[in-house]
């Protein structure tokens, strides 16, 4: 206990420096439940009132840039929608960025709200740019404010996903995120990437950004982001920020994704990612990894079966089930993207663990150096992974795949 004390103690004193001039940053995670489960934490606020009280409290400018929007009328998104136009109406300028592939599925809400005065609407084809999609997920409010997570702007993932983000309220690392948005503004716009520039970039930003939170004291922030040809500083790449972090573990690396895809779909070279993982489970690091059930009967279950065969490895689909009240296509899902290493540190973003996320398409995330808040994540993990809907893999089984689609 001294010894905890007196690190804690010597920690602060080598940030004070930094940290003695700085108002008090923010940082909170936020969470979407599926409804009728057991994974509701009460002392994580949900995101529909983290998104209320963004949008409300916004004074000059309000940025989101997303997957694809999508609604149906009576859901919680609603108000969601409502304070959008609220804000609109007060001066509030208001910038929605979305991917052009997924605007032919879900144009309606895209076109009504950019009608809106003080409302524009932009559409960015990272297709043409990349070879991928535009899937990253994150509001910028007044430079000040951020939301980063796995959260759709659908009216599922805020009733009937298991989604995870983070707000965080520093003007230094909203800034870089801020930089992000302008420069796919300007993509979205029809201003040519500088293909002419050398793959490498020189470090434009100082990071990792050392903080002083309200909440949980000292943290330290690095933003991430993909693909490594198209960020304004290639030191904040994804994939080489994950491998780092996971070449660093000692002891312990959960991690929960969507899908896990260590190969592509014609082979492809070797993955740093997976590769990572097995390296840590080498050198007898536990290594656990939650996967949703949408992966049977995949590419990558094999992939699955064959890293669950490992020694030190452990693997578990997400089998959430069917809402009473019928079904609903791509819902009822832990769609989460994180991963956790020794409790004291975080990878939290939109990205899920395939190659092409990283090299090909938009992805935006954000590792945090925080014990309190690794341990809280923690907890949110181990809460999913002993829940009655963790289902260890089984190398010898034959599974089917699970429906999730509109058909």
């Amino acid at each position: 206990m001294k010894r905890i004390l007196f690190s804690s103690l010597l920690f602060l004193f080598i940030l004070s420096p930094l940290l003695a001039a700085q108002t008090p940053a923010e940082i909170e995670l936020v969470e979407s439940i599926p409804a009728e489960t057991c994974l509701d934490n009460p002392d994580i606020r949900n995101t529909l009132e983290v998104w209320l009280e963004l949008i409300e409290g916004a004074h000059s400018t309000i940025d989101l840039e997303q997957f694809y929007l999508s609604h149906q009328a009576g859901e919680s998104l609603d108000q969601v929608i409502t304070a959008l136009q609220a804000a609109a109406r007060r001066g509030v300028k208001v910038r929605i960025l979305a991917d052009a592939r997924m605007y032919k599925t879900y144009p309606v809400l895209i076109d009504s709200l950019g009608k809106w005065e003080n409302i524009t609407a932009r559409l960015i084809d990272f297709g043409t740019l990349a070879g991928g999609i535009q899937h990253a997920k994150y509001m910028v409010i007044d430079g000040e404010s951020l939301f980063i997570g796995s959260q759709n702007f659908d009216w599922r993932a805020l009733t009937h996903i298991h989604e995870l983000g983070i707000r965080i309220r520093s003007t230094q690392v909203v800034s870089i995120y801020q930089e992000l948005f302008e420069l796919d503004w300007r993509l979205a716009d029809g201003t040519p990437a500088d293909t002419s520039r050398p793959v490498i970039q020189p470090r434009l930003y100082e990071t990792p950004i050392r903080l002083l939170t309200s909440e949980y004291g000292p943290a330290i922030i690095q933003p991430t982001f993909s693909p490594r040809a198209l960020i304004p500083d290639t030191t904040l790449w994804c994939e080489e920020q994950i491998v780092r972090l996971l070449d660093g573990a000692q002891r312990e690396i959960a991690l929960q994704f969507l899908s896990y895809s260590p190969r592509s779909r014609n082979g492809g070279a070797e993955d740093p990612f997976d590769g990572a993982l097995r390296r840590a489970a080498a050198r007898n690091v536990r290594v656990r990894l939650l996967v949703a059930d949408w992966q049977k009967g995949s590419r990558a279950e094999a992939a699955l079966k064959e890293l669950a065969q490992l020694p030190n490895i452990e693997v578990c689909f997400s089998v959430i089930p069917e809402w009473s009240g019928g079904y609903i296509s791509y819902a009822r899902v832990e769609h989460c993207k994180y991963i956790l290493v020794d409790g004291e540190a975080f990878w939290l973003g939109t990205s899920n663990a395939a190659r092409s996320y990283f090299h090909t398409s938009r992805n935006a995330g954000v590792i945090v150096r925080s014990t309190p808040l690794a341990g809280r994540l923690l907890q949110i993990f181990n809460q999913s992974w002993e829940s009655p809907y963790a289902e260890r893999i089984d190398p010898e089984a034959s599974y089917a795949p699970r429906r999730h689609d509109g058909e």
